[in-house]
């Protein structure tokens, strides 16, 4: 009798035993997923899809990938209205994700409002010390850091450019005023047009339904169009570019993503490298390599010349052969 009252108790301490095992992987406890590798939870935010933004996500996506760990993402676009920013990145508060990818200065700072614990990473970012994201470029924030979107020279660069091919031209810029770094780009603009025969005509709009009729109404006043990296106005690009077809304006525009959907001439960044960069950031911070603070914010590493050869045609450019050897080449889709 006590033999069998001994087997029964070893009995019942492995099912008790096995019970709490699957009650802690089902609780997400043991922090282990099936293949026996950390899980990581991701919680990804941009303003508004569009072919920059997406591929800077692809990039981020790839470079976690890359580094072998494995992550569930939970992606949400705030369809560019301002409202849907900030309860997005408090739902991935709620849910305590492990990082917050932030795509876009709008979606970066709803993030930094919904926490200051939660790691956030950003990209897509125009002037992160402007917009409060970081306190300067050598130093990041207390929980968050990333990598911005513009080159210190690029915009010195196009308007040297537009200076060059189209000199005494009035450079029209359309422009969602409501998107700070959107601004501080136009700021910049007009900062290193001084000294040059270049004048801006500005035009701003509050939604993507009015860059057309934005566009029409430059039409009288530029002689060359200036497209920065508004998400506003970059999301409904393809109504300028119908508009700069048509009245042989030349669309300069803020990226090489732009080009392919029609623009002529841009310096631009890749973003799917700015993205990657931003992806290896995250991963030494998922992995306990280094906490966001000692990550500080990067700039992209180059920027290059690209043109659109029948983007050039459509807006009545005359072509220089000078830019074959230059300019990168790109087709429009």
């Amino acid at each position: 009798m006590r033999k069998f009252l001994s087997v029964i108790a070893v009995i019942s301490m492995f099912i008790l035993s096995a019970c709490g095992s699957e009650e802690e992987s089902a609780n997400g406890t043991s922090g282990e997923s099936d293949g026996g590798e950390n899980t990581y939870r991701v919680g990804a935010t941009q303003i508004v899809e569009h072919p920059s933004l997406d591929e800077a996500y692809r990039g981020f996506q790839d470079a976690l990938a890359d580094a072998g760990l494995e992550v569930e993402y939970d992606f949400q676009s705030a369809q560019n209205d301002q409202n849907n920013v900030k309860p997005i990145s408090d739902g991935f508060v709620a849910d305590n994700v492990d990082l917050i990818f932030a795509n876009s200065t709008p979606s970066a700072l709803g993030a930094l409002q919904a926490t200051r614990e939660i790691p956030i990473l950003f990209t897509s970012v125009t002037d992160a010390v402007d917009a409060g994201l970081v306190p300067s470029m050598d130093e990041a924030g207390d929980n968050i850091t990333g990598v911005v979107d513009l080159h210190p020279e690029q915009i010195d660069a196009t308007v040297e450019f537009i200076e060059s091919n189209f000199p005494d031209a009035t450079v029209g810029m359309i422009y969602n005023a409501g998107e700070q770094n959107s601004v501080n780009q136009v700021e910049s603009v007009k900062a290193a047009a001084e000294g040059t025969g270049l004048s801006i005509e500005e035009r701003t709009v509050a939604n993507s339904a009015e860059v057309q009729q934005a566009a029409t109404t430059l039409v009288e006043d530029a002689d060359v169009f200036y497209i920065i990296t508004d998400n506003t106005v970059v999301s409904a690009l393809d109504s300028v570019v119908g508009v700069a077809n048509d009245q042989d304006i030349p669309l300069i525009v803020g990226e090489p993503d732009s080009l392919a959907k029609g623009g002529f001439a841009t310096f631009g960044i890749d973003y799917h490298t700015i993205g990657y960069r931003t992806g290896e950031m995250a991963a030494e911070i998922l992995t306990g390599k280094k906490d966001p603070s000692e990550i500080p914010p990067e700039y992209p590493p180059e920027i290059q010349l690209f043109i659109n050869k029948e983007g050039a045609e459509e807006q009545g450019v005359e072509w220089k052969d000078e830019w074959e050897e230059s300019a990168d080449l790109v087709e429009t889709e």
